[in-house]
């Protein structure tokens, strides 16, 4: 079992940075595929951003702006958002997954057993 907590997000101005972190319960947390993922108001749950091991793996939307990094002595993942946007403007959950498929497979949020409880991100204008 592992469990998720995540840090609280906040309200931001437009090209503000937030950094996200998610510590997470388990003796085996290193092999973890962990991943982010937001989900606004009337939308599905989408794809933000996943670490595993060294790896990274970014939604096209965040690429280039967002950074999700892993401290496994800490057994926290984070995720650093810069230049943010209004349509950043979501509920973010942090997750868990023990299996090891493709790294686009891991986007899909059915692959993630475990999840954090989700923290409210809005960027204003």
């Amino acid at each position: 079992q592992v469990q998720l907590v995540e840090s609280r997000g906040g309200l931001v101005q437009a090209g503000d940075s937030l950094r996200l972190s998610c510590a997470a319960s388990g003796r085996t947390f290193s092999s973890y595929t962990m991943g982010w993922f937001r989900q606004a108001p009337g939308k599905e749950r989408e794809f933000v951003a996943l670490i595993r091991w060294s790896y990274t793996y970014y939604a096209d939307s965040v690429k280039g702006r967002f950074t999700g990094s892993r401290d496994n002595a800490k057994n926290t993942v984070y995720l650093e958002m810069n230049s943010l946007k209004p349509e950043d403007t979501a509920v973010y959950y942090c997750a868990a997954s023990p299996i090891l498929q493709t790294l686009a497979t891991m986007t899909s949020p059915r692959r993630y057993d475990y999840w954090g409880q989700g923290t409210q991100v809005t960027v204003s204008s």
